[in-house]
């Protein structure tokens, strides 16, 4: 059987499914925040940011109802040191430079908090310091990309210490993704972590009271400049077009015989 019009008729269908997984592989300069003060809100912390990348400036908004431990948004100590180049804590394959300056938001209360950017990021970049004791529950999966004292990185400012990804079927379709210290190597996890895709919104709970744990955020770019045109088709998407490829290509061939 001559197998050439099925490898044409499909070929669209597995370059296209390559694309999409590949969607942000390979390290990258990464965008972070700057910190700049806070906004007035009735209960709790509500501190306020931007990002600005090679074309564009983002706002971010980190919403915490129950308060923070401090909040630094410049002229304080550098919490990002511990290593430099490829041996720093948040710097790996996916990431090239670590976070820089003393811009900071310091944890201690268990309790839900949102971050919120002006428009779509791509593949935002989490940096944690000093997760000793505590845990993160998010509400959408994550790659753990680096730790200190792991895979050759330097251990970040107060030590090393492990963590480890662990996903949580909360029934109904419904999961939550934790980020949970294990006191491998150390009780002083820093590291980073991401998300992949375009959103604006990423939404999760400390899992305990404790003073302190600190993190900041980058990304890759914006949305637009990331996955320009028309985005990454959803899964469905794709199993529509490979399906209408296939009648196409099958009614070819009833032709050809």
């Amino acid at each position: 059987m001559n197998n050439t019009w099925i490898r044409k008729a499909f070929s669209p269908v597995v370059a296209l499914v390559f694309g999409v997984s590949s969607v942000g592989a390979g390290a990258a300069p990464i965008f972070w925040t700057d910190w700049t003060g806070t906004n007035p809100v009735s209960t709790g912390f509500q501190g306020a940011g931007t990002i600005t990348t090679t074309s564009s400036t983002i706002g971010v908004t980190y919403t915490n109802p129950i308060g923070v431990g401090f909040f630094d948004t410049g002229g304080g100590t550098d919490f990002w040191t511990g290593g430099a180049g490829a041996t720093s804590p948040y710097t790996s394959t996916a990431v090239d430079n670590r976070p820089t300056g003393s811009d900071i938001i310091a944890l201690r209360f268990a309790g839900s908090q949102t971050l919120q950017f002006s428009q779509s990021v791509a593949n935002p970049v989490f940096g944690f310091v000093s997760l000793n004791g505590n845990g993160y529950a998010f509400d959408r999966d994550f790659e753990l990309l680096s730790l200190g004292g792991v895979d050759g990185n330097a251990c970040g400012f107060w030590g090393c210490g492990g963590a480890s990804k662990v996903v949580v079927d909360l029934g109904g379709g419904n999961f939550e993704y934790q980020l949970n210290s294990n006191n491998i190597g150390g009780t002083e996890p820093h590291g980073a972590l991401r998300f992949v895709g375009a959103f604006d919104t990423v939404t999760w709970r400390s899992t305990s009271n404790e003073f302190w744990n600190g993190f900041t955020v980058g990304v890759q770019g914006t949305a637009d400049e990331v996955f320009p045109g028309a985005g990454v088709p959803e899964p469905s998407s794709l199993a529509l077009l490979g399906i209408a490829l296939f009648g196409l290509a099958a009614s070819c061939k009833r032709k050809q015989t």
